[in-house]
C-alpha cells in the first residue's frame, strides 16, 4: 500500500518549477503506464490517463505539475504527519492523492480522465491545460471536473473572475512654480483612490456559496520631473468578482467606480465559473464524505473547464493561504481524505 505522505515527499524532491516539469512528467507517465489500467498519452509535459469503458458519466481529475521558484525549500521535510517543502501545499500533496487514486482504481463505475499539466503558475499563454483544450480537446472532454488546487480537503465551488484595467487620467503640464497654468493629473487620482479605499465589495450567495468581491488599486504610473506638473497618470485596478456577474457587467462596474477617466483599457480578464454543484457525481462526492462546501474566492483553472461547458470545482489538500510561502506544508490526513473520497467516487459512481 502506498504511503501518501511519502509519495508527496517524493514528488516534492523532484524539481518542477514552471517550464521545467519534464522530470516530474516522466515519473507520472512511467507510474501510470506501469501501474494503472488507464490509457496514457503524453503531450509535451502534459500527461493524460483515461478509461474508455462507455459509462454514462466521465469525470476529469486534474492537477498542475509545476511550482513557483524555490525559496530555500527545495527538499521535502517530514515532521510527524506534516510535509514541508516547495509545492507541498500547491499542489504536490494533491498530486500524490490523484496519482495514487489513478493507480488504485479497479472496477470503475464511472469513466475518468486524469490530467496532469504544466505551467499553471506562469502566464496563461503557457498553460498546459489551455493548450490541451486548443490542440487535443478530446483528451480533456468530460461532463464534470475536479481540480486539485489546495482547499484543505473541502469543496471550493467555481471561482471568482479577475479583471485588471488601466485607466488614464490626463492633465496639462506646467511649471510647479505656476501650477495654475496647468492641471495636475496625479491630483485627479485623489477622488478615485478615496472611492477605492471606501469600496465595499458585494457578498452574494450563489448556489449556497458566499463569494466576496474586492476592488484594489495595484499600480500607479505618473510624473515627469521634480519641477513639472504632470500631464498624465495611469492607474491599474484589479477587480475580483462573483460568478453571478457577467464579464460585461464587471467591466461596466469598474468603469463606473473609476469615473471620468480619459482612457479605459482592459489589460487582462479571466471570467468566473459558477459553482455547478448539482451534478450527481459532485453531489455524491460531497454527501458520502460529508465535505465542507464553500466559495472559491480566487481564480483557478476551473474557469477553463467552465468556459468549455464542463462544470468544475476545486478539491485538494493543503491550505491555500500558505501556498507559495517558504514554509508551505500539507497534512497527511488531508491527502488521505482526498484520495479516499476520489477512490470511493470512481469505484461506486452515483
Amino acid at each position: 500500500m502506498i504511503d501518501l505522505l511519502d509519495l508527496a515527499a517524493e514528488l516534492v524532491d523532484i524539481p518542477s518549477e514552471s517550464h521545467e516539469e519534464g522530470p516530474l512528467a516522466d515519473l507520472f507517465e512511467r507510474r501510470l503506464r506501469d501501474g494503472s489500467k488507464l490509457l496514457v498519452d503524453r503531450i509535451e509535459d502534459n500527461v493524460v490517463a483515461r478509461s474508455d469503458l462507455g459509462h454514462e458519466h466521465r469525470i476529469i481529475i486534474a492537477g498542475h505539475l509545476d511550482t513557483v521558484p524555490a525559496n530555500g525549500n527545495q527538499q521535502a521535510v517530514i515532521d510527524g504527519d506534516r510535509l514541508y517543502g516547495l509545492g507541498a501545499c500547491d499542489m504536490k500533496g494533491g498530486l500524490a492523492a490523484q496519482l495514487a487514486t489513478a493507480i488504485a482504481i479497479d472496477e470503475l463505475e464511472v469513466d475518468v480522465t486524469f490530467v496532469f499539466y504544466s505551467c499553471e503558475e506562469v502566464a496563461a499563454k503557457y498553460n498546459g491545460l489551455k493548450h490541451l483544450f486548443e490542440t487535443h480537446p478530446h483528451l480533456v472532454d468530460g461532463d464534470v471536473a475536479l481540480l486539485g488546487e489546495p482547499t484543505s480537503a473541502a469543496i471550493e465551488a467555481g471561482c471568482q473572475g479577475t479583471l485588471r484595467v488601466k485607466a488614464l487620467y490626463e492633465g496639462e503640464r506646467a511649471h510647479t512654480a505656476r501650477p495654475w497654468k496647468g492641471r495636475n493629473a496625479i491630483h485627479r487620482l485623489g477622488p478615485v483612490l478615496r472611492a477605492l479605499e471606501r469600496y465595499e465589495g458585494r457578498t452574494p450567495v450563489v448556489d449556497g456559496c458566499e463569494y466576496r468581491e474586492a476592488m484594489q488599486a495595484v499600480y500607479v504610473e505618473a510624473g515627469v520631473a521634480g519641477n513639472v506638473v504632470p500631464d498624465a497618470a495611469n492607474l491599474t485596478v484589479n477587480y475580483r468578482y462573483a460568478p453571478d456577474r457577467t464579464p460585461e457587467q464587471a467591466e461596466a462596474h469598474v468603469a463606473e467606480v473609476l469615473g471620468d477617466c480619459d482612457q479605459f483599457v482592459v489589460d487582462d480578464h479571466a471570467p468566473p465559473a459558477m459553482p455547478a454543484l448539482t451534478h450527481p457525481l459532485l453531489h455524491q462526492l460531497i454527501t458520502r464524505n460529508n465535505l465542507e462546501v464553500r466559495a472559491k474566492l480566487g481564480w483557478t483553472d476551473v474557469a477553463r473547464f467552465a468556459v468549455n461547458g464542463i462544470p468544475a470545482s476545486n478539491f485538494g489538500s493543503g491550505d491555500a493561504s500558505i501556498a507559495h510561502t517558504q514554509g508551505e506544508f500539507v497534512e497527511r490526513h488531508e491527502i488521505e481524505l482526498v484520495h479516499s473520497a476520489l477512490l470511493d467516487l470512481l469505484n461506486k459512481g452515483v
